[in-house]
């Protein structure tokens, strides 16, 4: 699947986490630690578990930065 959204980056799921709605990645990018909060459903319906490969995309309006 092509996406416009260009901030795509390569990771490995370290852990899953379901809740009653929301889930918990958490992702290994590059030797940097990512958290992402996705539906349930969604961690479900992808069928997350760790070990896989897979495609962070970030789209937002804003990105910090701090030093």
């Amino acid at each position: 699947m092509e996406l416009s959204a260009r901030n795509q980056l390569k990771a490995k799921v370290k852990t899953v986490k379901l809740g009653a709605i929301m889930a918990e990645v958490i992702l290994d990018v590059a030797g940097q630690e990512m958290v992402s909060e996705i539906s349930k459903g969604s961690a479900e319906r992808l069928a997350l578990q760790a070990g896989d490969a897979v495609t962070v995309i970030i789209k937002s309006t804003e990105v910090m930065i701090g030093k």
